[in-house]
């Protein structure tokens, strides 16, 4: 039987004294000039006084002109050069490891999926755009495709953010290939429409993501953590599937990743948000862990470590997880916005159920804008020092996170004019 609290040695080296990881999410806290400052720095330690065995960070951009929200973080070549700024990621490291936890940098592009309020150069692997339905087809604008020159380029960029993150502190990085960022609209038949050495077969499709880990592994050497975020499907028609996943880990197991996490969905389909599982009534364990079937499949093929993230609020839950033999590490979202110490608090016996702010909306859509605009509320009141809530109202969260963003994205923009 695997222990929960049992250590895990890595590819890199780096060993987790638990088998719980703080999965991310915070993508709108950075300080103008898209930097980390005392709000995560805050958000952090706390998260770290809570001894998960690994914290990944939300989403940190590799351009600064394509951002998942306009509070992102950027970090770029270029960026170290300033000394300050390279005190506030060293901070932000520290206070990351602050518990003894490892601590990973989630590495993104969005690439389509860019808010078209933030008015910036949108690409991705094909001229194509987000199919959203009602008021959501506004928020999002044409794609154009990037040159084979471009994705070399952006491969470069990975790897760039890569190794500024170990000069930071950080311990490795993660490179997102889920979610219907960038690197999904790759390998996903839907977005990638290419005829050259980046689309067409699975081969193709998936040759930007093995490009990245392998520049990012050159850039960074042994001893720094490299894994992927990877869809087991995208859950639409004719999109990327279940054995495309299966065929992409059995190419990542000749890389030397320290682990690949499960997820799925994007944008257009947003299982990654529990809307694709939710109303599962099958098992608890579906239930909570959107992901967890996909994972007992593509374990067969797996010489990695699996992890699986999503709607874990139960000791017991993250425990038949690990028991079923599918994952080997258990990530934990949203419940972390609501119980920082949890991995501490089971280990001792306690706070065996997390206590979250739900939604009893019959619309899906808004069950799940407000269960991520009442995370985030949270996340903001740690970074403010505050306590988070358990109880708040579901419209507020998400009217306040609408104000919030625009408020930011006329930061963002004053920012990305004078750069």
């Amino acid at each position: 039987m695997t222990e929960l609290f049992s250590p895990l040695k890595l590819a890199s080296g780096h060993t987790l004294p638990n088998r719980i990881a703080k999965a991310a999410m915070e993508e709108n806290m950075a300080e103008y000039g898209q930097v980390p400052g005392k709000a995560l720095f805050n958000l952090y330690s706390r998260w770290a006084e809570g001894e998960p065995g690994l914290i990944i960070t939300g989403n940190v951009m590799v351009a600064p002109d394509a951002m998942t929200g306009p509070g992102g973080v950027y970090l770029g070549k270029e960026t170290l050069s300033n000394p300050s700024v390279k005190a506030r990621f060293e901070r932000w490291a520290t206070a990351g490891k602050s518990g003894g936890s490892a601590l990973y940098m989630q590495i993104s592009h969005p690439g389509r999926q860019v808010y078209a309020a933030m008015k910036t150069d949108v690409v991705s692997a094909s001229n194509t755009r987000l199919n959203m339905e009602g008021a959501a087809a506004k928020m999002f604008t044409d794609a154009r495709a990037l040159t084979g020159d471009e994705v070399k380029t952006m491969i470069t960029r990975f790897a760039d953010t890569a190794e500024a993150a170990q000069q930071a502190g950080f311990d490795g990085v993660q490179i997102h290939a889920a979610h219907g960022y960038l690197v999904a609209q790759f390998l996903s038949p839907l977005s990638n429409l290419r005829d050259d050495e980046w689309g067409g077969s699975l081969e193709n499709r998936a040759r930007f993501l093995l490009e990245i880990v392998r520049a990012v592994k050159a850039r960074t050497g042994k001893g720094f953590g490299v894994a992927v975020k990877l869809n087991s499907a995208d859950f639409q028609k004719g999109g990327y599937d279940e054995n495309d996943a299966l065929q992409v880990v059995k190419w990542l197991n000749k890389e030397g990743l320290d682990f690949v996490e499960l997820s799925g969905g994007s944008y257009e389909s947003a299982a990654m948000a529990g809307a694709a599982e939710e109303d599962n009534p099958s098992s608890t364990l579906l239930r909570e862990i959107y992901f967890i079937e996909f994972a007992k499949h593509i374990q067969s093929a797996a010489k990695m470590p699996l992890m699986v993230t999503g709607g874990i609020t139960r000791l017991e839950t993250a425990q038949q997880a690990l028991e079923s033999g599918a994952v080997e590490i258990v990530g934990i979202a949203r419940a972390f916005g609501f119980s920082p110490h949890l991995a501490k608090d089971w280990k001792a016996g306690e706070n065996l159920n997390v206590a979250m702010a739900l939604s009893n909306s019959n619309n899906k859509v808004f069950r799940v804008l407000s269960g991520m605009g009442m995370t985030k509320a949270n996340l903001y009141a740690m970074g403010n020092g505050k306590a988070p809530k358990s109880k708040m109202s579901p419209l507020l969260a998400v009217i306040k996170g609408q104000i919030k963003q625009g408020k930011l994205t006329k930061q963002y923009r004053h920012w990305l004019e004078r750069r």
